[in-house]
C-alpha cells in the first residue's frame, strides 16, 4: 500500500456520481500559486435550482429561479471569503463562524468546535471547510455525526504545508446511496494540482457527474504578488 499515492481530480472524481459538495486546497507544480477549489452537486429540484455569484471577497449561492426556491437553508450560503491574505472555503454558514472569529483574533478550531454537521438527518451531511494561509498552506477540516442517530459530533482537523504539485480533496460523501448518503470517511485525499487554472477548472468541471454537478469555483493566487485569477462555471449558466 501506497501512503503517498496522489491522483489526479479526474481519477478521484469518475465513476463517483455523487461525491457531494468538495473542496480541494494545494500549490501548482510550479510552486508559484496557492489554489483553491469549491465544487456542489445537488439531486433534489431545489439543490440544483442554484448558481454562483461573484462577491468582492469570494463567491455566495444563489437560486437561479427564486420563483423555485423552496427552503434556502442549508443550501444558500457564502462558501467562499477572504480573511486578511488567506481564503476561507466551506460547503455552508460556518464560512461566516470562522471569518468571524479569526477577525476577533480567534482561531479556526475554535469557530469550528461551535458548530456541527447538518441538520438534514438521516444524512446528517458533514460540514467541510478549509482556509489557505498567504504562504500556500492550508489547513482541513470535517465536522461529521458521531453515530447514525445525530446524537453527537465527531471533529476532525488537518494542516498541511505547501507542497509544489499537491493538494488534499475533501468530500462530503463516499458516495450516492439510498435511502441514505454515506458519509466522507477517512483522511482528506491526495491530489495532483497542475499550474495552468483552465486546464484544472476543465478537468474538474468534466470528471463530475453530468446529472448531479451544479456549481464550479477556481482561483489560482500568486504566492508573490498575492493576485489571482478565478473561475466560476454554472450549469445554469
Amino acid at each position: 500500500m501506497n501512503v503517498y499515492e496522489t491522483k489526479t481530480m479526474q481519477d478521484r472524481l469518475s465513476g463517483n456520481t455523487y461525491p457531494g459538495r468538495g473542496i480541494v486546497l494545494g500549490v501548482t507544480e510550479d510552486g508559484t500559486k496557492a489554489v483553491a477549489a469549491y465544487f456542489i452537486m445537488g439531486r433534489s429540484v431545489n439543490s440544483r435550482n442554484r448558481v454562483f455569484v461573484e462577491e468582492p471577497d469570494g463567491i455566495r449561492t444563489e437560486a437561479h429561479d427564486p420563483s423555485k426556491m423552496a427552503d434556502p437553508h442549508l443550501i444558500i450560503y457564502h462558501p467562499v471569503r477572504e480573511a486578511g491574505c488567506g481564503l476561507i472555503v466551506t460547503n455552508g454558514d460556518q464560512t461566516d463562524t470562522i471569518w468571524d472569529a479569526l477577525s476577533h483574533g480567534e482561531s479556526w478550531e475554535s469557530a469550528l468546535r461551535t458548530r456541527q454537521f447538518e441538520d438534514d438527518g438521516p444524512n446528517w451531511t458533514p460540514r467541510i471547510s478549509g482556509i489557505q494561509a498567504a504562504d500556500g498552506s492550508y489547513r482541513l477540516s470535517i465536522l461529521k455525526s458521531a453515530d447514525a442517530e445525530g446524537s453527537a459530533c465527531a471533529r476532525f482537523f488537518y494542516e498541511y504545508p505547501a507542497v509544489p504539485g499537491l493538494g488534499h480533496f475533501l468530500h462530503t460523501y463516499v458516495c450516492d446511496g439510498h435511502p441514505v448518503i454515506p458519509t466522507f470517511q477517512g483522511e482528506p485525499e491526495r491530489v495532483s494540482i497542475p499550474s495552468d487554472i483552465d486546464a484544472f477548472t476543465t478537468e474538474l468541471w468534466e470528471s463530475l457527474n453530468e446529472d448531479n454537478k451544479i456549481s464550479l469555483f477556481v482561483r489560482y493566487t500568486d504566492l508573490q504578488t498575492r493576485r489571482y485569477e478565478q473561475r466560476i462555471l454554472n450549469k445554469h449558466q
